[in-house]
This record gives C-alpha cells, structure tokens and sequence, in this order.
C-alpha cells in the first residue's frame, strides 16, 4: 500500500508541476501579448496619423469667461493636422481632435491654465473650459470657427 500512495503522490507531484508549468507558460505568452500590443499601441500613439480628417485648417478659438475674475475672452488661432491641434505663438497648448469631432485642448500661459473639451463640426464648434488665473478659479465656453 505505501508504494501505491508513494506513486500516486509522485504522480500528482509531476501532474502538479507540468500543470504548474503550463499555467506559467501561458502566464509567459500573456505578458507577452500584452507588452507587445502596449508597445505597438504605444508606437501608434507616438507616430502622427498620415489621414487628413475633415478639421485639417485653421481655426480661431475664443474662450468666453462665465465665472471667476479671468479676462472676459481669449482668442487663440489654432491650426488642426491629423487630429493634433497646435498653437504656433504658445510652447504650452496641448490639444487633439477625433475623427467625430470630439476636441480636448489645455493651455498655460504665465499664471494662467485653462483645459476644455467639446465638438467640432465642419465649420464651427463649442464646448466648456475650466481654469485659473493665479489663484482664482475661473470656467465658461469655448466657441470655435474654421478659417477659410
């Protein structure tokens, strides 16, 4: 009886390690997927898109002040490629558009930061932003016009 148990334990012990094995493995090939699809998500982020969307141009920008002492309205002409959008006169606006026409921009200039988000048509957008200017908190509307 006792060798039986010993060649059913040692049975189970290999069984055990090739399973614990195999779960290794496919653990190993998971992260490997993963890194992979990270790095190339990754890559694809970092490359500009070469398709030219529908809001490739110029545009002007106007932040209207709802609430908070910030200035009544900034404009800001921007330009749009390939869903980035630039401003050639500040080193610190971010923004990008989707092909719907989904839009997320941030700014910083001295003292004051602003981030908003909305939706550009062919021609024309709106959406809300949210800042400060200091130490004062300030929020209100954006509107955007495509220039010709």
């Amino acid at each position: 009886m006792a060798a039986f148990v010993r060649k059913y334990c040692e049975a189970n012990e290999l069984e055990e390690s090739m399973i614990a094995e195999s779960k290794r493995a496919v653990a190993r090939s998971a992260c490997l997927l993963v890194f992979g699809l990270t790095i190339s998500i990754g890559s694809a982020e970092a490359r500009p898109s070469r398709v030219t969307t529908g809001y490739d141009g110029s545009w002007l920008l106007t932040f209207a002040t709802q609430a908070g002492p910030c200035e009544q309205a900034y404009d800001f002409d921007v330009n749009i490629r390939n869903g980035v959008i630039t401003e050639p006169n500040l080193v610190k606006f971010r923004g990008i558009v989707a092909s719907n026409g989904m839009a997320r921009a941030s700014v910083e200039v001295q003292d004051k930061v602003a981030s908003g988000s909305g939706r550009l048509s062919a021609t024309s957008g709106r959406g809300t932003w949210s800042g400060r200017s200091g130490s004062e908190k300030c929020a209100g509307y954006w509107t955007a016009k495509k220039q010709r």
